[in-house]
């Protein structure tokens, strides 16, 4: 085993600094600076400071990666609401890093004592901590309340040369494979690789198949002319307004297109129309005269009731008909459009948590309208960042994707610029077109390449009628699906407790009788 192996690269009080350092520039990567070369310069400031440190050292260390990088990352979060739930949001996230970073720390103590090969730390190692890594994503993106999957690594490279992984191997698989590089990359420096080329032959692959690899190809299936209409009204949380007021807005953004020949659907973003149709006559007349006017199906946004539970849902709307097909949003924000476990929160905040009154329940119908002329997936506003919801809209025959939002809480922040980079991301992952429409933007549509085709400026009303790509067929990552990120965390976390016992054993076996360097700094 090399010399220096377990011993750490920086003293403690300078590896928080570089962990700071390091979330800051991680952040950077994300929509809105967009560097996204910053994202990997971040993943090996957190590695270089991990590299070496005890449990409790490590999870220091992590934990001021985490918190330096989501203070940045989900800043948006105090806009309205003031720094509570951003610095809450932020320290809860911060804890999962830490843990993480526990991992990655005894992954590089123990993964160079199972074998003295130079290899071990090449691939081997590489390849754990970049499991380890998407163990943390998969534990901040599932607990608590369904988790915030929000800062992944992946969804920084949404204009990136590495975009087009996720069409075979999802978010994740991208996450893994950018951690891996990075990781790889600094093995091959701290055994001084430059002294025998052949030694950089597996970062230099992993490299090339990453950049190089194009994106799987679904099968064109003709085009369909989506209207998508902006309306830029008062449909935020604390905007002042009276019944209709948002539904007017979207009214005024829509009439400048109504005589555009050809269109087939009409799509509406996420709370496009404060009143509900299926509960008000008058709505219901306004969007009967609308699919009469465009002889077309509408699909709209509003919140709906059923046996005294709201939900946040999307309709099908045909002149005549009325609602014939509804999906509800499938993962409510929690503290956000609901608040679980409301008694204690109420005790310990109720002036915040009495702001949310009306809690959503979550939908279990499917996340796909059949149109008529095309299958459209759905997803309503952080809908998106959840892998499931969309992978099982492709699985159900969606042709192209029509996403709904309502950013009009976070005006003028990086959070529109984020989640459309997810958006972006979800189309080459799915080899689908998207329709990606807020109530105030950003609203744009994306190829199946993740190109933008048409766009809306933010904070304007506006309306685009756009042809829009069909595609049938199956990605790999779709076809996956779950088994990535499974395989990717039962393997890693298998191989660190195997490296464990053998490190143990072997520790054993010599006798020896040198400081823990559990102890250590």
């Amino acid at each position: 085993m090399p010399e220096n192996a377990e011993r750490p690269l920086l003293p403690l009080w300078a590896a928080v600094l570089v962990a700071v350092a390091g979330g800051v520039v991680y952040d950077l990567g994300f929509p809105g600076a967009g560097m996204w070369p910053a994202a990997f310069l971040g993943i090996a400031l957190a590695l270089i400071s991990l590299i070496g440190r005890s449990s409790w050292g490590a999870a220091l260390v992590g934990f001021a990666f985490g918190l330096s990088f989501y203070l940045f990352q989900v800043s948006w979060t105090s806009l309205y609401l003031g720094p509570v739930p951003w610095i809450a949001l932020s320290v809860l996230e911060s804890l999962f890093v830490a843990g993480g970073g526990v991992l990655i720390a005894l992954a590089y103590r123990w993964l160079p004592q199972v074998g003295g090969s130079q290899w071990v730390r090449l691939i081997a190692l590489p390849l754990v901590v970049a499991g380890l890594w998407c163990v943390r994503e998969a534990a901040t993106g599932s607990i608590p309340y369904g988790g915030f999957p929000w800062g992944r690594a992946a969804l920084s490279q949404s204009e990136s040369p590495f975009a087009e992984v996720v069409s075979w191997i999802g978010s994740t698989g991208l996450g893994f494979v950018m951690v891996a590089i990075v990781a790889g990359i600094i093995e091959w420096i701290r055994l001084a690789g430059w002294r025998r080329p052949v030694t950089a032959v597996p970062a230099v692959l992993l490299i090339a198949a990453t950049a190089l690899v194009p994106a799987w190809q679904t099968t064109p299936a003709g085009e369909l002319r989506v209207a998508s209409v902006q309306g830029d009204g008062p449909a935020g949380y604390f905007d002042e307004r009276e019944p209709g007021d948002v539904l007017a807005a979207q009214l005024a953004a829509t009439e400048p297109i109504l005589d555009v020949p050809g269109i087939d659907v009409l799509l509406w973003p996420e709370g496009g129309s404060d009143i509900d149709p299926t509960r008000n006559e008058w709505a219901a007349s306004v969007f009967d005269r609308l699919g009469e006017t465009l002889d077309a199906p509408i699909v709209l946004n509003t919140v709906t009731t059923e046996d005294d539970l709201y939900f946040n849902s999307s309709l099908l709307w045909r002149a005549g008909e009325g609602a014939v097909d509804r999906f509800d949003k499938r993962n409510p924000v929690p503290f956000g459009e609901y608040i679980p476990d409301r008694w204690f929160f109420d005790a310990i905040a109720g002036d915040l948590t009495g702001l949310i009154q009306r809690g959503y329940t979550a939908g279990t119908n499917a996340p796909v309208f059949d149109l008529g002329d095309a299958v459209t997936g759905l997803a309503i506003c952080f809908d998106v960042i959840y892998d499931e919801v969309m992978w099982e809209g492709a699985r159900d025959g969606a042709q192209l994707y029509m996403l709904q939002t309502n950013n009009a809480d976070f005006r003028g922040t990086d959070e529109n610029e984020q989640q459309l980079a997810i958006a972006r991301l979800r189309a080459v992952e799915t080899g689908r077109s998207v329709v990606n429409i807020s109530t105030v933007g950003t609203s744009q549509v994306i190829d199946p390449a993740g190109r933008t085709i048409d766009s809306l400026p933010a904070y304007e009303p506006g309306a685009m009628v756009t042809d829009v790509e069909l595609r049938d067929g199956l990605t790999p990552s779709v076809v996956l699906g779950a088994s990535v990120p499974l395989v990717i965390s039962i393997g890693s976390l298998a191989a660190l407790v195997a490296a464990g016992l053998i490190a143990r054993r072997r520790s054993r076996d010599r006798g020896d009788d040198e400081p823990d360097v559990s102890s250590a700094a």
